[in-house]
């Protein structure tokens, strides 16, 4: 049962991950991240994909330990929007601090945003498809 929650975990934030922020990338907010001048033309999305991986596998195995064996919906809530604050944190704050951004007001609320919005939908995710 553990290897199955893993991957349905790790597979769970992939969904959540891959959509929402490609969504954000380059359908709503191709504006924003245009006007970042040391963004690459074409990503490599391979390192993307490997990073959620990785991230995917670590949130999954901290997620069975932190539930005990209480899988649902509220506690993948709690857990995702919880490690979410600790991820879109570093993200939405202090990327602008060092990098030169045309809006710091404005990579806040798409930064943020789309970071409540992913790890939402990995929180339900989490807790509809883990099982004991």
């Amino acid at each position: 049962m553990k290897v199955r929650n893993l991957m349905i975990g790790t597979a769970s934030y992939l969904v959540a991950s891959f959509f929402v922020q490609a969504l954000s990338h380059f359908v709503i907010n191709t504006q924003h991240y245009a006007s970042i001048s040391f963004m690459r033309p074409e990503p490599l999305m391979y390192f993307g994909l490997l990073t959620m991986i990785i991230q995917g596998i670590v949130l999954t195995l901290l997620y069975l330990k932190w539930a005990n064996n209480t899988f649902n919906v509220n506690q993948g809530l709690k857990f995702s929007l919880l490690v979410g604050l600790f991820f879109v944190s570093y993200l939405a704050l202090v990327e602008p601090d060092k990098y030169n951004v045309i809006n710091v007001f404005e990579w806040i609320l798409v930064e943020g945003s789309a970071g409540l919005v992913q790890f939402t939908i990995f929180g339900v995710l989490l807790g509809k498809f883990i099982k004991n």
